[in-house]
């Protein structure tokens, strides 16, 4: 009888074991495809600063959001920046490319960013500055515009052409490599007091 109690107290504990569940190893994470996880359409995105004043504004006919890349597509992009202390810059193109964190913006097809004339802190003007090309690579954090692909640089009524291109916001620096053209126009001279 004992020997019988003991075979079937181990029957019973084979059979818990058996249909217990197990605890599982770790979790192989599922690789997220490149396809879009989310999208906007004819969409406004605007963003503030603590004080409640606009930073900047971001438009677009489509958005497409890809979580493998983190990248948002943008379709038709208008990006419009303001600094703090009004100086309003605008991006446009036919597609633009965006990290998570919008630190970085490509944008392609009759790529163009523009800072609007200014005066800084001391008084000086600051001429309209703009970029024309068919890809540009912007840093935001950073505040600056490259490119490898051939660009118009228009500063005022002055105009540079090169093969590739690098501007600097910070150092007010731009870098023109390749075939490089210029085309400085007189300024006018002051007008005497009568």
């Amino acid at each position: 009888m004992p020997l019988l109690m003991m075979g079937v107290l181990a029957l019973g504990t084979y059979w818990l074991v058996r249909n217990t569940p197990t605890l599982s190893g770790p979790q192989v994470a599922l690789q997220a495809g490149h396809e879009v996880d989310y999208f906007m359409r004819k969409f406004t995105v605007k963003n503030f600063d603590e004080s409640g004043k606009l930073k900047s504004e971001i438009y677009g006919t489509e958005a497409r959001h890809f979580p493998d890349t983190d990248i948002l597509e943008i379709d038709q992009a208008r990006i419009r920046s303001i600094t703090p202390d009004g100086q309003v810059t605008t991006a446009t193109a036919i597609r633009a490319y965006t990290n998570g964190d919008g630190s970085e913006v490509q944008l392609t097809g009759n790529a163009r960013v523009i800072r609007e004339a200014s005066k800084d802190a001391a008084g000086r003007e600051n001429p309209r500055l703009e970029f024309r090309g068919e890809f540009l690579h912007a840093f935001l954090n950073e505040e600056r515009v490259t490119s490898h692909k051939p660009v118009l640089l228009i500063r005022g009524n002055d105009q540079f052409t090169g093969d590739n291109f690098s501007y600097n916001n910070l150092d007010q620096v731009a870098l023109l490599k390749g075939r490089v053209r210029g085309v400085l126009m007189p300024k006018s001279p002051p007008r005497p007091l009568p």
